[in-house]
């Protein structure tokens, strides 16, 4: 196994895969590294370095207490491309990960940075207050974590069907997919997958979509039953500066397993484009 060990203590797993230009995906909550098999294998295949981490508390790293914040996340994610030395790089996020890349960018810069891509992803931010009146209500978070608490396992295999579209009239289930969805989950520790419901859902990244200046692709399905698109993906791309924003009817929030063939094909024309070419094929 490939780790890095952090400032604090922390053990992060990595995967690093062949040679080029850097990929690097930051996953959803409450999954793992692995939760990008269908892109990695598909980049490595067309020539680039692919490189994914487990979040702390998640899948192979640490089971960590405490720092279950966006702000370790971020800096778990400047560690690694320190260690590995990762220059021109291209960030993907999906969910959670979306707000990962955003908060490490917001932090750390865009000098080791190429583009960005926000797949389904969190920011800017998801509950509803005064500043977001039209956000998630904090019942709906409540409601999770009172499922978490409950029967966790039973939680996490209830959710793949919301997260793939599966509770659609239309759908073509595939319980491998939930299977492995829920294998992720259990993987990681209960504390820190209770601790980023808050994390993923009360975070703040508008500062950080701000600092944004690469070209940054913003993808998101628009039946997403878990990260609603009109609070997420149709606001983020106001807020960046170098916007690109594609919008998928009728993809759900686990697009990029359930479509990966439409996914990869978009994002390997936004990596090999120039920011004008890229915003041409949408």
């Amino acid at each position: 196994m490939s780790t890095i060990t952090t400032k604090d203590g922390t053990e992060i797993f990595y995967k690093d895969w062949g040679k080029g230009q850097p990929v690097v995906f930051s996953h959803g909550w409450p999954l793992s590294s692995d939760d990008w098999d269908a892109q990695m294998l598909f980049f490595l295949q067309h020539g680039y370095r692919v490189i994914a981490l487990d979040r702390r508390g998640h899948g192979r790293s640490t089971q960590t207490w405490d720092g279950n914040d966006m702000d370790h996340c971020a800096d778990d994610l400047a560690e690694l491309t320190e260690k590995l030395d990762l220059k021109d790089a291209i960030h993907v996020g999906h969910s959670t990960g979306g707000g990962e890349v955003a908060r490490y960018i917001g932090r750390h810069g865009t000098k080791r940075v190429a583009k960005a891509v926000l797949i389904g992803a969190v920011p800017p931010i998801m509950v509803k207050s005064d500043k977001n009146p039209d956000g998630v209500p904090f019942s709906v978070f409540d409601d999770i974590r009172a499922g978490y608490l409950q029967n966790r396992s039973q939680f996490y295999m209830d959710l793949t069907l919301p997260f793939y579209g599966y509770n659609r009239p239309e759908a073509k289930t595939s319980e491998a997919i939930r299977q492995h969805w829920w294998l992720q989950g259990m993987m990681g520790g209960t504390k820190s997958h209770y601790d980023y419901i808050k994390a993923f859902s009360e975070t703040d990244f508008t500062e950080d979509l701000k600092k944004m200046d690469v070209p940054t692709l913003v993808m998101h399905g628009d039946d997403d039953q878990i990260v609603p698109v009109a609070n997420a993906a149709l606001k983020s791309a106001k807020i960046l500066k170098r916007a690109t924003l594609k919008i998928y009817p009728g993809l759900p929030h686990g697009m990029c397993t359930t479509n990966p063939e439409q996914i990869n094909a978009d994002l390997l024309t936004f990596f090999k484009g120039t920011a004008s070419a890229a915003a041409a094929f949408l």
